[in-house]
């Protein structure tokens, strides 16, 4: 699998992360707003329903985005030179901290909707318990994310230098990662290189 992440197209990568979840918004969008148009008014239950495919989407964006990040990070490691130490343990128990929440957060999100859809909604006190409990969560979680971005920018640039490098050597390919859309235009040809 990490060999198909390598060696797949900029194009590939684009359309697996960002052209079927964008289809599959509009073809969402499209049933809500041929729904409204027909019964005027739907009730908000009708709407929420659709809500409940939300964690397939987000699993599916997040199964291609990560999988590239561990395919660099990890594929690219045979061919970093041995005068370089690079940290994978670090990276593998950062990694996959992001990955737990952001699928217990999908989880979550459906098991949400499933309940407003049946219920009149939650009480406030609910509300709060969850965002004291998510808030820290999410912010963890994002500094893991921006250390997956800094080790697999850090991975192509050693990889391309032959040698240690520094963040100002690899920051043009951090921010290549953090704009992925733009980004993987740009970096993947590079790593198609790499793995030829």
């Amino acid at each position: 699998m990490v060999n198909r992440f390598l060696r797949a197209k900029h194009w590939q990568l684009f359309l697996l992360t960002f052209g079927i979840p964008l289809i599959f918004q509009v073809i969402m969008m499209g049933i809500v707003f041929t729904s409204i148009g027909r019964e005027g008014s739907p009730a908000p239950q009708f709407m929420f329903s659709y809500f409940r495919l939300f964690p397939v989407m987000m699993i599916i964006f997040m199964a291609v985005y990560f999988g590239w990040f561990w395919a660099v990070a990890i594929g690219l490691q045979q061919h970093v030179p041995e005068s370089v130490h690079m940290k994978v343990k670090k990276f593998k128990v950062l990694f996959l901290i992001p990955m737990l929440y952001m699928l217990l957060l999908a989880l979550f999100i459906g098991g949400f909707m499933q309940f407003v859809v049946s219920s009149e909604g939650p009480s406030g006190g609910f509300i709060g318990g969850i965002a004291a409990i998510i808030v820290p969560l999410h912010l963890l979680s994002m500094f893991c994310i921006f250390y997956t971005l800094y080790f697999v920018a850090k991975t192509i640039k050693t990889v391309e230098l032959q040698r240690e490098v520094n963040f100002s050597d690899f920051a043009g390919e951090f921010f290549m990662i953090w704009f992925y859309p733009i980004g993987v235009w740009i970096l993947q040809p590079k790593i198609n290189a790499i793995v030829r």
